[in-house]
């Protein structure tokens, strides 16, 4: 049975609304992570880093991200990222040569408010990563999956495409 790492960084998938607040935000666990996981039929660990959206993200996040996949010993890695900065995260990790299949995934809805994307999105990346021949960087969105210099967000339709398709 393979072993899966997921790191949890934040994004659209994890917010919730505060109804104090009258915002959504970044919810600090991983409560839909381990609700859509908890089916699976492998070993998993969810880690819960950076806890933030996106666009808040910098290099200094990225290079928390990196060392946090350096670290660990499993191969196989599932990042829950917000969609505004993913390719900028898929390319830093690809540029670090890491030798893991690494597959990033998000949401543009919140899983709290309808959890369709976010478990599809999620869904995939976990069916793929068990089947990756090649280490890479993967982006797994709007029901695609592919290295992640082929894949955009296409912001006026409002998901990811393929470059070929832009």
């Amino acid at each position: 049975m393979r072993e899966i790492l997921i790191i949890n960084t934040g994004g659209t998938f994890n917010k919730i609304y505060d109804h104090i607040g009258g915002e959504l935000e970044v919810e600090s666990g991983s409560k839909a992570l381990v609700e859509i996981s908890v089916k699976w039929q492998c070993s998993f660990e969810i880690i819960n880093i950076i806890g933030k959206d996106s666009l808040d993200m910098d290099d200094s996040d990225r290079s928390q991200l990196l060392n946090t996949i350096n670290l660990s010993k499993i191969r196989d890695i599932i990042i829950v990222h917000g969609t505004d900065t993913m390719e900028i995260t898929a390319k830093y990790l690809a540029d670090a040569k890491l030798h893991h299949n690494i597959i990033l995934t998000g949401a543009m809805v919140p899983y709290s408010i309808d959890p369709v994307e976010a478990t599809a999105n999620l869904a995939m990346a976990y069916g793929y990563i068990q089947n990756i021949q090649d280490s890479g960087v993967y982006i797994s969105m709007s029901g695609i999956v592919d290295k992640y210099e082929n894949i955009t967000k296409d912001r006026v339709l409002g998901r990811f495409v393929k470059i070929e398709d832009v």
